[in-house]
């Protein structure tokens, strides 16, 4: 008899089979035990039929509880009916531990109560099938910079300063001085493109923002690449390819995990490029004629973005967006200093913006500007300046989130059930 797991079953059709697991669900008709069994690869409907088993087993069944641990053994044999096409003819069943008053049961439950009982609600099936999807997302990621010689270059998590501005930094005492929390590594990653080319980072990222909307989260991860002798359109055309790969790896790997999540592939496969490519004043045009009223200069509110997303059915890049609402470090235009060389990729079906970048100021007087136009402490970046008194060259890069990458492959409505333990405005706990 061998030891396997249900993600294997199909291979052992016709033989007896051990599985170490939890009993996710039950249901009993007279004289026939159906046991809804997991074992974190999967699950498998277990069937025990009293002319079958012994009377002990029988009766040990009825009384099994919800999430109870335990060992099973049974002949697995083909069942179209089935998800994963098969099913399992119970022969043993092996109890290690008996879950009393399991609190996630059957009935439904607030968005508070299953957000204190993170820990278990992890264990129930679209929340299975959500951190499969990450993980694939996460692998899809590590995968496109690998094969495009790319290297990983760690980013602290403690910074003595800002990237994305003052107001939402979380601070720290760093032994007798001040840190803060990183909102990213990118600043980090520019000294590493001139060193290596082409560089990326992959972390957790902080932002104290007192915002409660379902897109936002205090900590959630980014991926940052950053590329020496770039320009915007450059970058473009990464970001682009980029996203491409991560929708063909989720729906060549995880379609069952989609299927769970009642997530219609079809409106995933429509994800090939090319994407469409506006200006911002070409935005700004579009969504007053739809309605909106925003006015030249300002950022898009969720609205804003959810209507682009309308209109286009596929992400759309926006770019060259005004001086005002982006960072310090972004490329002025030449040609136009109001506007600097910046994009977001806005995606459909209300998911907002998933990637934002730029091609970067490399002209030192310029950025030293920058840095003293937002009230910045220069003596903070000096190490960033001598980036420019050194070999500077055009580059570029942008930041991809991965909960906001994994929502939009979901169909989650709430970022929050995109990563294990979410952390919010008022979320510490578990």
């Amino acid at each position: 008899m061998k030891q396997t797991t249900v993600k294997y079953l199909k291979e052992y059709v016709g033989e007896t089979v051990q599985l170490q697991g939890w009993l996710y669900n039950k249901r009993s008709s007279g004289k026939i035990h159906f046991l809804q069994f997991r074992d974190g690869t999967g699950t498998v409907q277990a069937v025990a039929a009293k002319a079958d088993v012994d009377e002990a087993l029988f009766e040990q069944l009825r009384s099994l509880t919800q999430e109870s641990s335990i060992r099973i053994t049974g002949e697995v044999r083909e069942d179209d009916r089935s998800p994963g096409g098969v099913e399992l003819t119970l022969g043993t069943c092996e109890l290690v531990q008996q879950a009393v008053d399991y609190p996630i049961a059957k009935q439904a439950h607030g968005p508070d109560f299953l957000l204190n009982h993170r820990h278990l609600w992890l264990r129930s099936q679209k929340q299975w099938a959500t951190i499969r999807v990450r993980h694939e997302v996460v692998r899809a990621i590590r995968d496109f910079f690998d094969e495009r010689d790319f290297v990983l270059l760690d980013a602290p998590i403690f910074t003595p300063a800002a990237c994305e501005g003052t107001s939402t930094l979380f601070e720290v005492n760093y032994f007798d001085d001040k840190a803060y929390l990183t909102q990213s590594g990118q600043l980090y990653q520019e000294a590493g493109a001139m060193a290596h080319g082409k560089v990326y980072c992959f972390g957790p990222t902080f932002r104290a923002e007192r915002s409660k909307t379902r897109k936002h989260l205090t900590e959630f991860w980014m991926v940052e690449p950053e590329m020496a002798y770039y320009d915007l359109d450059m970058v473009i055309d990464l970001a682009e390819a980029f996203v491409c790969f991560i929708v063909e790896r989720v729906l060549a790997n995880r379609r069952q995990e989609l299927g769970i999540l009642e997530r219609d592939p079809a409106a995933l496969e429509k994800i090939t490029g090319p994407f469409a490519r506006i200006t911002y004043d070409e935005a700004i045009e579009l969504l007053q004629k739809a309605g909106s009223e925003i006015q030249w200069g300002g950022d898009f509110g969720a609205p804003d973005e959810t209507m682009l997303g309308d209109h286009f059915g596929k992400p759309v890049f926006v770019h060259h967006w005004p001086t005002e609402v982006k960072a310090f470090y972004m490329k002025q235009d030449p040609d136009n200093p109001k506007v600097v060389k910046a994009v977001d990729l806005i995606a459909p079906d209300g998911y907002g913006e998933i990637i934002g970048g730029s091609q970067r100021e490399d002209d030192l007087d310029v950025l030293e500007g920058k840095i003293e136009e937002h009230n910045l402490p220069k003596e903070a970046f000096e190490w960033y300046l001598d980036l420019r008194r050194y070999g500077s060259v055009p580059h570029g890069g942008f930041g991809l989130g991965l909960e906001r990458m994994v929502a939009w492959m979901c169909g989650t409505e709430h970022i929050r059930e995109t990563i294990p333990f979410p952390r919010m405005l008022y979320r510490i706990y578990p």
